[in-house]
């Protein structure tokens, strides 16, 4: 009995580990969290069962710890996340702007024209005067984070549609922006860019 407890918090610990690491959204993060709260508990009876009390008092915590995260994702954050997603939903069916959930912006798969994705948001950067989108950070490429290409994109490029991004630049106008350093990204909006 105690190996199969073993053998089942470690697999929820790992799994679960994997699902929030990989930022896949709210719902998936939220599931993680679940996840993690059943290793916990499996954690907890191998302290029972092993006669451990440090890791029963540990992984009690950490159950509730758990516990608030599946409230925060699955409940709290997921509802922000409907409530937005219905507004822009319904926004598309009346005669108002469109509108495009800010939360679904970062993360977001950019795509050119032709259909190919160029990569992916990372972050937005706001002018605090008018409230204006003065860029949106895109990285291209790498693995992970390793190698990746940050790039700075001002907003006249870009076109909001649904839950996905669209770039109006062509491949070498894309290539021609010059890469940020992961330090020093630009404290205004780039000039538009320039066919070469």
């Amino acid at each position: 009995m105690l190996d199969l407890t073993n053998w089942l918090a470690s697999a929820a610990t790992m799994i679960a580990a994997v699902m929030t690491a990989a930022n896949l959204g709210t719902r998936v993060t939220g599931w993680g969290f679940a996840v993690f709260a059943i290793g916990s508990m499996a954690w907890a009876a191998v302290g029972f069962l092993d006669d451990q009390t440090s890791l029963v008092v540990t992984n009690g915590f950490l159950l509730l710890v758990n516990l608030f995260g599946v409230w925060r994702w699955l409940g709290r954050q997921s509802r922000y996340e409907d409530s937005g997603a219905r507004a822009a939903a319904r926004s598309r069916r009346a005669p108002v702007p469109t509108l495009f959930p800010a939360g679904s912006l970062i993360g977001a798969s950019v795509r050119g024209g032709s259909g190919k994705t160029l990569g992916t948001v990372v972050d937005a950067m706001l002018n605090c005067g008018d409230k204006s989108l003065a860029y949106v950070v895109i990285t291209d490429g790498g693995i992970v984070g390793a190698d990746e290409i940050l790039r700075a994109v001002p907003p006249e490029h870009l076109r909001l549609e649904r839950e996905s991004v669209i770039c109006d630049l062509s491949e070498n106008e894309w290539r021609a922006l010059p890469p940020l350093e992961h330090d020093h990204w630009p404290t205004a909006t780039p000039p538009p860019a320039h066919a070469t």
